[in-house]
């Protein structure tokens, strides 16, 4: 019986980490996207500079949100469990 919860446990700790992981790699994923499109829209109308570069850093801004949020429910996750 206490093997099966240590091995519970070991588990949610295990799955917790790995989606930490993805988390964070997805956002690095996401963050990269927007910069390129940025760059790349930057490039093909540079008099709309100041619009395209506010709006990138908004969208990265919710980009790093939703991956807090994760992490915050990998961490809960590995105590909860």
């Amino acid at each position: 019986m206490l093997s099966m919860i240590l091995a519970a446990a070991a588990l949610a700790v295990m799955g917790a980490g790995i989606g930490a992981g993805i988390a964070a790699i997805a956002a690095g994923i996401g963050i990269g996207r927007i910069g390129g499109s940025a760059m790349e829209a930057i490039a093909r109308q540079p008099e709309s500079t100041g619009d395209i570069r506010s709006n990138m850093i908004v969208i990265a801004a919710l980009i790093e949100g939703v991956a807090f949020f994760a992490l915050i429910v990998c961490i809960l996750c590995i105590f909860m469990g």
